[in-house]
Parts: structure tokens; C-alpha cells; sequence
């Protein structure tokens, strides 16, 4: 099993605040001969909805020394997970979830701007130290 980030903990207690059920821990997708392991698979119901919604979650902490090598590393595996879940869970949405301060600075370069909306990838921003999610970008 790969290394849990370092705001796994984090995260999850965050999504369960929100009333988000998780149902995979990590989520775990064979396809094509390849196994991958997303952080976390949750689900939340609607008072109004027969079947819930149901999410994927790549954590990232961006703790690291180089913030573009962490980001080639994310975006690679969200394009690697986005498609791996259209095969093996068609239903379920792919989020990379960010820590805030990463996301009011790095994510707000130009550059990364325009990488995320030409992958149409999909952000939640989280902050570790509340153990809250601030924002959602879809």
C-alpha cells in the first residue's frame, strides 16, 4: 500500500465534517494490467436523492522542496485516475484536494491556472490545521 500523505488525517475528517460517508480507504482501481490506489473514495446522500454523490480524493500536502515537481506528479496521477475511474467507477467525480495556502499562492500562477482548466481538474481546497474544506472548484 502506498505512503499515506501527510495530511491524510486531515482530509478525511474534513469530508466526514461536510457529512461526506467514506466508503474507501484507499480506493483501489485495477485496470489494464495496472493497479492504482486513490486516497480516499466517500459518498454523501441528499435529502432529495435516491443515490448519493460519490467522489474520489487524491491528497496532496505540497511539502515538499519544488512545488512543480509536486504539481507534474499530481496532475499526472489525477489524468491517470480520471481515466482509470471512467473505466472501473463511471459515477464517481476525481478531486485532488490542495492545502490552502498552496492553493492562494502556486495554484494562483498563471501558468497553473491554465494547466487546471485545460485538464478540467478539479480542486478542493483544504486546511489542514482546521481540519476543514474552504473551497470546492469543479
Amino acid at each position: 500500500m502506498p505512503a499515506r500523505d501527510l495530511f491524510h488525517a486531515a482530509v478525511r475528517l474534513a469530508l466526514e465534517k461536510e457529512g461526506w460517508v467514506i466508503t474507501h480507504d484507499p480506493l483501489v482501481l485495477r485496470v489494464g494490467g495496472v493497479e492504482l490506489s486513490v486516497d480516499l473514495g466517500a459518498e454523501r446522500f441528499l435529502a432529495a436523492e435516491k443515490e448519493g454523490r460519490r467522489i474520489a480524493v487524491e491528497i496532496k500536502s505540497f511539502a515538499g522542496t519544488s512545488a512543480i515537481s509536486e504539481f507534474h506528479t499530481a496532475l499526472g496521477q489525477f489524468l491517470n485516475y480520471e481515466e482509470a475511474l471512467k473505466d472501473q467507477a463511471p459515477p464517481r467525480v476525481l478531486f485532488l484536494a490542495v492545502p490552502v495556502d498552496t492553493y492562494r499562492t502556486f495554484f494562483a500562477l498563471q501558468f497553473i491556472q491554465t494547466v487546471l482548466h485545460r485538464y478540467q481538474v478539479r480542486i478542493m481546497v483544504y486546511d489542514p490545521k482546521l481540519e476543514v474544506i474552504v473551497e470546492w472548484h469543479t
